[in-house]
């Protein structure tokens, strides 16, 4: 461990709400503090924030410190406004006081060496960009899905019909084909106002100075040297891959029971299900996969959330926690009774980074947010993909593609919202993943990924000297 100097360079990271982008901006902020003799100041909204996402930051160094910026009213928004319409527009009201708060830093003793905004706030570049201070995008998610964010404006200002009807795969430099519907569900409805944001954002990305990437070679290492060469001509900023940034194995979550369930299960044979912080299923679908796993005789580990028939997204802001009641009680009646000894389903958190990295672990059913794809991949453990919202089908068909391998997915027909996974296909998917050929070939290739995750963060390992070579400029070493 390295602490700061008493002059330490400072770096401030603006995160915005949800767990899947305070954690990652945590371990950054952590490791630039431990590692490279940084403080480091992390931003967050108190809009939409909840005490679950900002748990990461609990445990922070001493010289990381947090500071909220403070509530903007969005009672002029619709009861049903896109989740992006709601965080942009966060973003966007509270860019005065941001621009307060960098320049109060600035004429701090400890300065502000470089800013780095989270990938939902690339507004904020601007107020770095007017205030003369270095600004890069820390961009929580696969590389696939900043090329593919990065392609919005073009695809808005060539197009006309929605994504969907695209009569051709998109085909992006160094990418796997996608497919207009896999494309981040906000550009889905030109008639939502979180399309124009989107656009926005995408033409905001080119503000910054470089993208910090959550990415590693062994996942996306096409997609690297193709955008490193787009980067030596200009047209983009240039990237830095420096994943995958996971959490470590905690002795303390050692105390959850699910672990000591674990422990007394064969090694490989329990298929672990979550759809993260803020996924949701419908109250039909909850029963379909219960069903589903019970029919396919697979041992399995599944944190259960409470069921919404609205918004796939509705757990994001934390809200179903705060129902009072049990998750469990809205299972099919006699479920848990009839599974307690093949499974166990837990109410709406475990452990995740300690399930992957249980020997009794051989698969995941997953919804691919980006951190759940790093810590399945670090771990191992191959998945079947189920993506919700957001990117979440872009790295969906990433990693089920050829090129990566990592995970089962059978890419919906168009116009499949709401469509209800039957249990049968629940059955047969959980089936394949944990004895059938395409689980083995899967399996296989997780394991590949878990070394390439390895080297990637060994000392001299290609993401460690990304992550150098870019820290060497924050302090200006390299000039």
């Amino acid at each position: 461990m390295t602490l700061p100097p008493v002059h330490a360079p400072h770096v401030v990271l603006l995160t915005s709400p949800g767990a899947g982008h305070v954690l990652p901006v945590a371990e950054l902020a952590t490791r630039l503090a431990t590692h490279h003799g940084f403080t480091a100041t992390i931003v967050t909204y108190t809009s939409l924030s909840s005490p679950a996402h900002n748990s990461p930051l609990a445990s922070l160094p001493a010289c990381v410190s947090v500071a909220a910026l403070p509530e903007v009213p969005l009672d002029d928004l619709p009861a049903d406004a896109h989740i992006v319409t709601r965080v942009l527009t966060v973003v966007h009201r509270t860019l005065p006081h941001l621009g307060d708060l960098l320049r109060s830093l600035l004429d701090s003793p400890a300065g502000v060496a470089t800013f780095l905004t989270d990938m939902l706030c690339s507004a904020a570049l601007e107020v770095a960009k007017e205030l003369g201070v270095p600004r890069y995008v820390f961009f929580t998610s696969s590389l696939t899905s900043l090329v593919s964010m990065l392609y919005i404006p073009e695809l808005a200002r060539t197009t006309t019909c929605e994504c969907r009807y695209l009569p051709e795969p998109v085909v992006l430099p160094g990418c796997v084909p996608l497919h207009g519907a896999d494309l981040v569900d906000p550009v889905q409805n030109r008639s939502d106002p979180a399309y124009p944001l989107m656009v926005d954002l995408g033409l905001d990305y080119l503000l910054a100075d470089g993208f910090i990437v959550n990415t590693f070679d062994a996942m996306e290492r096409e997609t690297l040297i193709a955008f490193e060469e787009l980067s030596d001509k200009g047209v983009y900023p240039p990237v830095y891959a420096v994943g995958p940034f996971i959490r470590s194995v905690s002795d303390e979550a050692g105390k959850h029971s699910c672990l000591r369930w674990l422990d007394g299960q064969p090694d490989g044979s329990v298929l672990y299900v979550s759809f993260g912080s803020g996924g949701t299923l419908s109250t039909e679908q909850t029963a379909e996969l219960a069903t589903g796993l019970e029919a396919s005789e697979q041992k399995f580990l599944w944190v259960v959330h409470f069921p919404g028939d609205k918004d796939r997204s509705a757990g994001y802001f934390g809200t179903s926690a705060d129902r009072g009641n049990d998750p469990l009680s809205y299972l099919p009646e006699g479920f848990v009774e009839r599974t307690s000894g093949t499974g166990l389903a837990v109410p709406l958190w475990a452990p995740q980074v300690e399930i992957l990295n249980h020997p009794a672990v051989g698969g995941f059913v997953s919804h691919c947010g980006w951190n759940s794809t790093l810590e399945s991949a670090a771990a191992g453990v191959p998945m079947v993909a189920w993506p919700l919202f957001a990117e979440q089908r872009v790295n969906a068909v990433l990693v089920s593609s050829e090129r990566v391998g990592l995970a089962l997915w059978a890419r919906p027909p168009i116009d499949s919202d709401g469509v209800i996974v039957p249990r049968g296909k629940v059955a047969e998917l959980a089936r394949e993943l944990m004895a059938g050929e395409k689980g083995a070939a899967a399996r296989k290739k997780a394991g590949q990924l878990r070394e390439g995750a390895a080297m990637a963060l060994a000392p001299e390992g290609p993401q460690c000297r990304t992550l150098m070579a870019v820290i060497s400029k924050w302090k200006g070493e390299d000039e």
